[in-house]
C-alpha cells in the first residue's frame, strides 16, 4: 500500500520539473519561498478567466478531470451523501478525488483544486468511518481536550479518502431546541462553544506562527477547517432554519461572534457565511460584518466561503436577480461561491460583472490571494494527491474507542430512582431476564442521526458499519441473562414475563438543516406507547436519543431512570458502559431541559428561565461498579 506505482513517480518527477519551465523559474512552485512571494508571482501570472475559477466550488456530479481543467476550478465538494459509489472504499475515494485533482494541475499554471467535504461528526459521508457524537451532544463534561483529538481522528479519517478540507466545526450558539440545526451548535452558552474551538487545532493542528488572523494546517495528516455559520445561525426567530436573528448589535456580539474570535486565533483556514439574516439583512449580503468585521477588525487572513447556493438566497424567492446577488455576495466580501453546479452561469455572470467594472478587479484580487493563501500554508502545491497508507485510519479501533470514550461520557442521567434512596442505576449484568424495548434500541441509523451516509440520514443498520444499542446490551450482560427485545410491546406482555427491569429506547427520527425545524419538540409514535406501556408494568431506564431535549414531563413520573443519549453515533457501547456502572454517569446538560415548548426560547442566562424541567448544567452522576454482578 505505501509503495508508489511507476505512473506515479513519474507524476510527481513531472510535478517537481514545473518548478521550471523552458527556462523559466516559476517561483510560486518553490516550496522554499516565503508564500507572501509565491502568491505574489502566481497572482501576476493569472489570467481573470483563472481568477474567477479559483473562486468557484463545484459538487462532485458535475466536476469530471476536463471540466476541471477548461473552466480553472479551484475546488469541488461532496454535498451530503454525494458519493462516488455506494459504500464506496477509500481506493474508490482516492480515486475519485485524484482523477480531479489531475485535471487542475494539468492546466497552463498547475493550481491544485482544495476538496471539501462535511465532516460534521466524522467522516460521515463515507462507509465504515467512525461516526461520533454529534456536537451538541458533546459536552463531555466541558473536555476540550476529547474534542482535539475528534478532532484529528477525523482529519485522518477525511485525509484517507484523499480530501484535504472539511466543512467543519460548526460553532453556532443554539438559543431555541426548535431550530433542525441545534444537535450541529455545541451549547446554548457562549464560553462552551468558545471552548469546544479546541476541535481546530485537532483538525488543522497546533498553530505554529502566532500570527492572529493567519491560517494554518500542519501537513498531510491535517485539513483545512471551517468555521461556520458566520454569524448568528442559532439565534433565529422561532429556531427558524435560515431565519432572521432579531437581536441587538450588543447581543449579536456578546453571545454569537466569541467563538469566532478563538477560531481565528486558532488559525482556522477558512469561514462560511450564514443563511440567516441579522435583522432582516442577509448575511450573505452583510459587508459591515464579513468584510469590515471579520476581515478588517479580526484581521481573518483566510478565505470565506458561501453556503450551498447562499448567494443565490439573497434574494426572495432565490435566484430571481442572480446578477445582483452575486455582485451583493462578493462585494460583501465572499471569496469563494458554493455554486454548486451551473459553474457556468456563475464565471459568465460574475466576468461580466467585473468588466462592467462593478465588481472591481481589487475585490477579485483580494479573493485568489486568500484561496491560494490556504492551498499554499497547507502544502497542496507540494502534495496534491491522496496518501494510500492512510486507508487503514478509517473506522480504525482506535478512533472507534476514542468515540465510544466521547459517548458515554456525553450522557446525562436526569433521573436515578423513584426516589434518592432507591437508585436503579447502574443496572446488574447478572439478571434473569431484561426486556429491551423502543424502536431506537437497535437501529444504527436513528443513533447516528442527520448527516450521516445521506444528508438526512438514513433509517435502519445497513447503512455502515457499527453497534447499536441493543447489540451493546448483548456485549455486556452476564452470558446468562436472557434478553427480549420488542420494539413496542403491550403490558400484558411485559406484566407477565417476569422481567427484572426494562431498558426503554426511544427518541427523533434522523433529520437536518429545516428538515428538523419542530414547533412541538414531541417524541414520535409509538415512543411515548412505549414508555408508558413498559414503565407502568416493571422498573425501567428510558433512554432517549434525540438531537436536542424534547417534550419528557408527561411521562416522567412514570420512569425510574432517565438518560439523555443524544445521537451517539456509531459506538453503542458508550451508552451502556455508563447504564451497567462500567463507569459512572459524568455528563452535565448544555442546554437548558424545558417542561413545555410554550417556555422557549428558555435560555440558562434568560431572567424569565425560572421554572426548567432541569436546569442548565443538570446532571447526576454514579460511581463505576468494577466486576460482573
Amino acid at each position: 500500500m505505501g509503495r508508489m506505482s511507476i505512473p506515479m513517480v513519474g507524476f510527481v518527477v513531472l510535478c517537481l520539473w514545473t518548478v521550471v519551465v523552458e527556462g523559466e523559474y516559476m517561483k510560486y512552485k518553490d516550496p522554499k519561498q516565503p508564500v507572501g512571494s509565491r502568491i505574489k508571482d502566481l497572482m501576476k501570472r493569472m489570467t481573470l478567466e483563472e481568477k474567477i475559477g479559483q473562486m468557484t466550488q463545484i459538487e462532485r456530479k458535475v466536476a469530471t478531470p476536463d471540466v476541471v481543467k477548461q473552466n480553472f476550478i479551484g475546488s469541488v465538494l461532496s454535498g451530503g451523501g454525494s458519493v462516488p459509489a455506494p459504500k464506496a472504499t477509500a481506493e474508490v475515494w482516492t480515486n475519485m478525488v485524484d482523477g480531479i485533482q489531475k485535471g487542475a494541475l494539468s492546466t497552463r499554471l498547475g493550481i491544485p483544486m482544495i476538496y471539501g467535504i462535511d465532516a460534521v461528526h466524522g467522516h460521515n459521508n463515507v462507509y465504515g468511518a467512525t461516526i461520533f457524537p454529534h456536537n451538541f451532544l458533546v459536552d463531555y463534561g466541558r473536555d476540550p481536550d476529547l474534542v482535539k483529538r475528534i478532532g484529528a481522528a477525523t482529519a485522518l479519517e477525511v485525509r484517507a479518502t484523499g480530501i484535504p478540507y472539511a466543512f467543519a466545526p460548526c460553532i453556532a450558539v443554539c438559543r431555541n431546541p426548535r431550530w433542525g440545526r441545534c444537535y450541529e451548535s455545541y451549547s446554548e452558552d457562549y464560553r462552551i462553544v468558545k471552548s469546544m474551538t479546541e476541535i481546530i487545532p485537532g483538525l488543522q493542528g497546533d498553530l505554529a506562527a502566532k500570527f492572529k488572523g493567519v491560517p494554518y494546517v500542519g501537513g498531510k495528516t491535517k485539513v483545512a477547517a471551517c468555521a461556520k455559520h458566520f454569524v448568528g445561525d442559532g439565534g433565529t426567530m422561532n429556531g427558524i432554519d435560515e431565519g432572521n436573528t432579531v437581536i441587538s448589535s450588543n447581543d449579536l456580539f456578546s453571545i454569537h461572534m466569541p467563538a469566532y474570535y478563538d477560531a481565528i486565533r486558532k488559525g482556522v483556514s477558512t469561514v462560511m457565511v450564514s443563511y440567516s439574516s441579522w435583522n432582516g439583512r442577509r448575511m450573505h449580503a452583510n459587508r459591515d460584518l464579513v468584510t469590515g468585521f471579520l476581515k478588517n477588525k479580526l484581521k481573518f487572513r483566510g478565505f470565506v466561503i458561501s453556503d450551498w447556493q447562499g448567494v443565490d438566497r439573497i434574494t426572495d424567492p432565490p435566484h430571481a436577480n442572480y446578477s445582483y446577488s452575486l455582485q451583493s455576495g462578493i462585494m460583501a466580501g465572499i471569496d469563494m461561491i458554493m455554486v454548486p453546479e451551473n459553474y457556468r452561469e456563475f464565471i459568465d455572470t460574475l466576468t461580466s460583472l467585473v468588466k462592467a467594472n462593478i465588481v472591481p478587479m481589487t475585490r477579485i484580487d483580494d479573493a485568489v490571494k486568500r484561496i491560494l493563501r490556504v492551498k499554499f500554508v497547507m502544502g497542496l502545491f507540494e502534495n496534491p494527491l491522496s496518501d494510500p497508507s492512510l486507508a487503514k485510519q478509517i473506522g480504525s479501533q482506535e478512533h472507534r474507542d476514542l468515540a465510544r470514550e466521547a459517548v458515554r461520557k456525553s450522557l446525562v442521567l436526569l433521573k436515578n430512582g423513584k426516589t434518592p434512596s432507591q437508585p436503579l442505576l447502574p443496572l446488574a449484568k447478572r439478571a434473569p431476564k431484561i426486556l429491551v424495548a423502543g424502536a431506537h434500541a437497535d437501529n444504527l441509523g436513528y443513533q447516528c442521526g442527520g448527516w450521516t451516509i445521506e444528508w438526512q440520514g438514513v433509517v435502519g443498520n445497513d447503512l455502515t458499519v457499527g453497534t447499536t444499542i441493543l447489540a451493546a446490551i448483548k456485549k455486556t450482560v452476564d452470558p446468562s441473562t436472557q434478553v427480549v427485545y420488542q420494539q413496542n410491546p403491550d403490558a400484558n406482555f411485559v406484566k407477565s414475563n417476569g422481567f427484572s427491569y426494562a431498558i426503554v429506547v426511544v427518541g427523533e427520527v434522523p433529520y437536518a438543516e429545516m428538515f428538523g425545524d419542530s414547533a412541538n419538540l414531541t417524541i414520535p409514535e409509538p415512543g411515548p406507547s412505549t414508555i408508558n406501556n413498559v414503565c407502568g408494568a416493571v422498573k425501567c431506564v428510558v433512554v432517549v436519543v434525540s438531537g436536542r431535549p424534547v417534550v419528557v414531563q408527561p411521562h416522567l413520573a412514570k420512569m425510574d431512570a432517565l438518560v439523555a443519549a443524544w445521537l451517539p453515533g456509531t459506538e453503542g457501547q458508550g451508552v451502556t458502559d455508563a447504564l451497567f456502572g462500567d463507569y459512572g454517569f459524568t455528563g452535565k446538560l448544555a442546554r437548558t431541559w424545558f417542561k413545555s415548548v410554550d417556555q422557549l426560547p428558555m435560555n440558562f442566562d434568560d431572567s424569565h428561565n425560572k421554572d426548567p424541567l432541569f436546569h442548565f448544567g443538570f446532571g447526576l452522576t454514579t460511581k463505576p461498579v468494577k466486576g460482573n454482578y
